[in-house]
């Protein structure tokens, strides 16, 4: 099953109501995507994977802002935190980089959300492929990842 199927069916499965949305254009990075919706690109969720001490964790992080290594070590009680590569990405989530919802991964991942994602009602993030996104109210994002949320982007 593709990306965008998958995703879905983890929502179906998991009693979640939400609408994929297809677009015409690639929603790879939070730029492109937030062109493509129309939106600010800080209601843009950017799903991102970082190994810390080797352990994989899920960073929901706002598409006008940047994961700051030091403040994600803190909170993930970590002496290393470095971004995944493509393929640790891949085999972590089952998921291409561009396309990582925040759920539905092979293995649930500890999942950190940025506090600045709250300065928004509704964020967009990716529902598993490059052009697929789903608008998620903020506050069911923080319920359906059961994530911590913490600052943790530059300054």
């Amino acid at each position: 099953m593709r990306g965008r199927a998958r995703f879905e069916q983890y929502c179906k499965d998991n009693g979640l109501d939400i609408s994929v949305v297809e677009l015409d254009r690639s929603t790879r990075t939070a730029q492109l995507a937030a062109q493509a919706i129309g939106t600010e690109l800080g209601s843009i969720v950017k799903s991102l994977v970082f190994l810390a001490d080797g352990r994989p964790a899920l960073v929901l992080v706002a598409g006008d802002r940047r994961a700051d290594t030091k403040k994600l070590a803190q909170v993930l009680k970590a002496k290393k935190v470095k971004i995944a590569d493509a393929d640790t990405v891949q085999a972590e989530t089952g998921f291409a980089i561009g396309g990582v919802p925040p759920v539905g991964h092979h293995t649930p991942l500890p999942t950190i959300i940025d506090r600045s994602l709250s300065r928004f009602e509704t964020v967009y993030a990716a529902a598993g492929s490059l052009n697929a996104v789903f608008p998620i109210a903020y506050e069911m994002l923080l319920q359906i990842t059961a994530g911590q949320v913490a600052d943790v982007t530059e300054d």
